[in-house]
Parts: structure tokens; sequence; C-alpha cells
């Protein structure tokens, strides 16, 4: 009984790779050619730097308006200009990270922004520095603001 199941299961084993190999060979995707190290845009790591600020920031942003909101509905109404500025810090962040995390034409200008939002909406933030979620979203502002002026003092060659 074992030997006939090896058997069949050596036939089988066999009949698949037959067919497995008369198959044609699919041709394979092309890998696009790497730029040779000088070629490489010596600005790209505070690009890379400036959009994982970016992001990091817009996530807090937006859970700390989720917090705020929160806040408010239980009547704390001090917390709506806070739940405002992170909602639009958290939109321009998101938009400044797409666009510096491919090393955009328009980083320069959304860079600009980002950092004015990340300044005002941080300002507001270190007011109410008391809540964890608010102190929290003040750091991530302060870190992707001080990662957009580098970028942008690196764009600008340092000017």
């Amino acid at each position: 009984m074992t030997r006939i199941l090896f058997t069949t299961l050596a036939l089988t084993a066999a009949g698949f790779l037959a067919t497995t190999t008369a198959q044609t060979v699919q041709p394979k995707i092309p890998v696009p050619t790497v730029p040779l190290p000088g070629e490489l845009d010596p600005q790209m790591p505070y690009f890379r730097v400036c959009a994982k600020a970016c992001d990091d920031c817009a996530r807090a942003c937006d859970m700390c308006a989720a917090h705020c909101a929160k806040l408010l509905a239980e009547g704390k109404k001090e917390h709506l200009d806070t739940l405002k500025l992170c909602q639009d810090c958290a939109a321009i962040c998101s938009a400044s990270g797409r666009v510096t995390a491919k090393d955009g034409p328009l980083s320069d200008a959304i860079c600009t922004a980002c950092a004015e939002a990340c300044k005002r909406c941080g300002d507001a933030c270190e007011k109410q520095a008391g809540d964890a979620i608010i102190k929290q979203c003040a750091a991530e502002c302060r870190k992707c603001e001080e990662a957009c002026r580098k970028m942008l003092k690196g764009h600008d060659g340092g000017k």
C-alpha cells in the first residue's frame, strides 16, 4: 500500500514538473535603472526627513482634533480654536508630506505654508499643554516646523 502511494506521488510530481517546465517563460518585469550616486538629488535627505515629519504631525493633529472635539462636546469651549487649527494643520501637513516625499517642484511653497501652520498650531496647543494629547500635538508641530525650515534652508542653498 505504501509503495503504491509513493509511486502515485512520484508520478504526480513528475507530471507536474514536466508541465511547469514545458510552459513558456514569462518575460521579467523591467527593473528601472538606479542613478549613480553623483546623480542623486543632494537635497533628498532633507525631503525625506521633512515628509516623515509632516506625516507624523498630520496624524498627531488629527488625533488632537478628535480629542478637542470630545472636550468641546463636554462643554469645554476653549478647545474650539485648537480643534480648528489642528484640522487645518493636519490637512496642510498631509499635503506637504505628499509633495515633499516625491521631491515635488512646489515643495518650497507647501513647506513654507506647513511651517507657518505648525507654528500657529503648536503655539495654540502649548497654551493647553496640561493635556497629554494636546502636548504631544504641540511637540509634533515643533518637529515638523523645524524639519520644514531645514528643508527650505537646504532647498534655497542656505540663503
